[in-house]
């Protein structure tokens, strides 16, 4: 068992332990784009990727920071009870701006109740510059930062169809890179994506656990109008696994995962007005239900099949 007494490292648990009491994320917004958009590396963005991005609960960039802290604090602090938050710099990539530009939007951040703060970016736009801007600031204000960074497939061949932008390299020199500074790596990664099969999960949890990240949070693939992804959804180009297939993927890939890495989510959440596909039409939390109950049904758990770090091959002489 977890420290959440469950058969995986859930979020809640982590932040309870750390922080010893609820802590809950507030999405934050900044007026930036992404180099896939701006035509720095691209100009349609990810195939799946729809004009408001990936925030679509967000309040609007032209509201500063401090003001979006406020209105999400006003309606998440009496209905949760919540005194500690973390704001999550969360749509499209938050540090493709210039350094003292994200360190402005930062340090506006930086409240009497926030203990940590999760910044959502893409493995192209993150360097030393920004990282020593931000362990600058962790170790001034006291505060935790966490980097959030999509990788959606180890596959890198699902990454130029996906049209990414950047390959399976940039994501470890990235995350490599702040390991070097001491900040929490956050992987995303969709696990049902049309080209992929149990092999790319599995091979998922072995890199993210090779390299050492901290943190990992799942995804389905859910398919919004009017973007590529749509597009070939609805002229029969591509086809998705069934909820029962993305369980099974979710559950081996839990038992290939080092069991320190915290999940963060099991699956996400989008709004159905906007899609032609979401989570099956089921709702997102009896999926993660379903996952648990195979967990229990199979008695596995996170870390299970997590045997081939540290020269596996050589232990028999020991």
């Amino acid at each position: 068992m977890m420290i959440s007494g469950t058969r995986y490292n859930t979020y809640s648990a982590y932040l309870h332990q750390r922080y010893g009491e609820k802590v809950y994320k507030l999405p934050v917004s900044l007026p930036v784009t992404c180099p896939n958009r701006d035509g720095q590396c691209g100009q349609q963005g990810c195939v799946f990727c729809g004009e408001i991005g990936a925030g679509y609960e967000n309040l609007p960039a032209s509201l500063t920071v401090s003001d979006q802290l406020t209105a999400n604090k006003a309606h998440i602090a009496p209905k949760y009870k919540a005194k500690k938050f973390i704001p999550y710099f969360q749509n499209f990539s938050n540090t493709y701006l210039p350094v003292e530009e994200l360190k402005r939007h930062v340090l506006e951040a930086c409240q009497e109740d926030i203990v940590a703060i999760a910044i959502a970016t893409r493995p192209d736009c993150i360097n030393d510059s920004y990282l020593e801007m931000l362990a600058t600031i962790r170790e001034e204000r006291g505060v935790d930062i966490s980097i959030e960074l999509g990788l959606q497939t180890v596959n890198y061949h699902s990454l130029i169809k996906i049209n990414r932008g950047h390959t399976l390299a940039e994501f470890i020199d990235a995350a490599l890179s702040i390991k070097r500074w001491s900040m929490d790596v956050c992987a995303h990664l969709i696990l049902n994506l049309p080209w992929d099969d149990m092999t790319d999960t599995i091979e998922s949890a072995k890199i993210v656990s090779a390299l050492g990240i901290e943190q990992v949070k799942l995804h389905a693939l859910y398919i919004v109008k009017n973007t590529v992804m749509a597009k070939w959804y609805q002229q029969g180009k591509i086809t998705l696994i069934s909820k029962e297939e993305y369980v099974e993927r979710v559950v081996s890939f839990l038992e290939y995962l080092h069991p320190d890495i915290v999940i963060q989510r099991l699956i996400g959440r989008a709004p159905e007005t906007n899609t032609l596909f979401t989570n099956w039409q089921t709702g997102w939390w009896k999926i993660r239900e379903a996952i648990e109950e195979q967990l229990r049904l199979q008695d596995t758990w996170q870390g299970k099949h997590c045997n081939y770090l540290n020269g596996s091959a050589v232990r028999k002489f020991s």
